[in-house]
């Protein structure tokens, strides 16, 4: 199942977004339920909303010189998550579609000033972002692969699943991206130890995924954590931190936990989050996808990417 495909190389890396759905609550007054922003898909109005919150990342993309990463806002658009919400299966093929030719069209609006842009279908969890799921990998196979086949069927050029937080659920997600011909990346989010939500060292979730898949991910992140929060799973000799390709950090330093009880956004501090997410990547030197996550915004991205890039030597 070893993939053949890669991430293309450019010049200063690739600037991806922010927190999509805490950006659309609290800065943009939206009611998300279910932390669902795949539904503004069947709205004109939400459609546009979508628009002006990605042409933003292309302004960063654009001042950067680097690489454009459009990822769909289907973290929510799987199957039970989607029931909740009204969709049935074919709603959901419909919508996950859609989501990755909305971005397809932006993507050809922005090309004249961004070089390189991929449109990503985003995958999330089965269950809640933060608890472990109990599931085993042949499940969660049988679970993403309807929305895997959407994205492939859509023309979508890689998929990412998000906030992940078993390797059983990251390996039925490679595994039924291979059923589908879809090449796919995994990203799995940390507790404020370093450790994935059920225990698990990162080191040892990222070994355990490449020898269940044959290193079929396309590469790995790591998201919905803050820096300092994922400095701790780090060694920075070892072979696995080769694997990771990509950051997609948190504005604040609560826990998952905390976090849900929030009823204010901590955006944190940005000259902090920049520099604490730049000395991360020192460490991380396969690193070429920097980002946000929850409680970020076009600004908190804009600082990280000032007068750096994840390419530097």
């Amino acid at each position: 199942m070893t993939t053949t495909w890669q991430l293309p190389e450019t010049a200063h890396g690739w600037v991806t977004d922010g927190g999509l759905e805490t950006d659309l609550i609290f800065h943009r007054g939206l009611d998300l339920p279910d932390f669902a922003s795949f539904p503004l898909l069947d709205d004109p109005a939400g459609r546009e909303v979508l628009a002006a919150y990605y042409r933003a990342y292309a302004v960063v993309a654009a001042r950067a010189a680097a690489g454009l990463l459009l990822e769909t806002p289907t973290w929510r658009a799987n199957g039970d998550w989607g029931a909740r919400l009204g969709y049935d299966a074919e709603a959901l093929a419909r919508v996950n579609r859609d989501a990755v030719e909305h971005l397809r069209a932006l993507a050809e609006e922005v090309s004249g000033e961004v070089d390189d842009v991929l449109v990503v279908g985003a995958v999330g969890p089965r269950g809640d972002g933060y608890l472990a799921g109990d599931l085993g990998a042949d499940r969660y196979a049988d679970y993403h692969r309807a929305q895997l086949a959407a994205f492939q069927d859509a023309g979508a050029d890689l998929a990412t699943a998000y906030t992940l937080t078993t390797v059983a659920e990251a390996t039925g997600i490679v595994r039924a991206a291979a059923d589908v011909g879809l090449p796919v990346a995994v990203s799995f989010t940390v507790e404020t130890d370093g450790r994935l939500p059920d225990g698990t060292d990162l080191g040892t979730a990222v070994e355990q995924l490449d020898a269940a898949t044959d290193a079929g991910a396309a590469h790995l992140l790591v998201n919905c954590a803050h820096p300092d929060h994922v400095r701790p799973g780090l060694d920075a000799d070892a072979a696995w931190t080769g694997r990771i390709a990509g950051l997609r950090v948190n504005s604040s330093r609560l826990s998952h936990a905390e976090l849900d009880e929030a009823e204010e956004l901590d955006e944190g501090d940005l000259p902090d989050l920049a520099a604490t997410t730049r000395g991360l990547v020192d460490v991380l030197p396969a690193v070429r996808i920097v980002g946000g996550c929850c409680g970020t915004d076009a600004r908190h991205i804009a600082a990280m990417w000032e007068g750096w890039t994840p390419t530097a030597p």
